[in-house]
């Protein structure tokens, strides 16, 4: 015959060996064989697993997903140089002397 853990009234197989009422194994100290009730014991109890549940995403075409970490802004790029000056200009032309009277 199934017995259920007087606290949580999950299937339960002992009892509380103060209070004789049954306990499962998460409610059931295995120190001092008591129930969380009834227990003076500094060891705490294991609690029941819970599981985590993640909302769903309507549209996963709406879903972000971060990219990589740019790093920081390198700030404004220092502008292009100027084209290289000739290495051969051209002479430049004489000024033609003044005619004289």
């Amino acid at each position: 015959m199934p017995f259920t853990c007087s606290i949580c009234g999950e299937e339960s197989t002992r009892i509380c060996a103060r209070c004789t009422k049954d306990a499962c194994d998460n409610h059931l100290c295995e120190k001092c064989l008591r129930c969380s009730d009834c227990c003076e014991c500094e060891v705490k109890l294991s609690a029941p697993a819970r599981m985590m549940v993640h909302a769903a995403i309507a549209d996963p075409a709406e879903a972000v997903i971060p990219g990589p970490d740019p790093g920081p802004d390198p700030g404004p790029e220092p502008p292009m140089p100027g084209p290289d000056p000739d290495p051969h200009p051209a002479p430049a032309p004489e000024d033609p002397a003044p005619i004289a009277p």
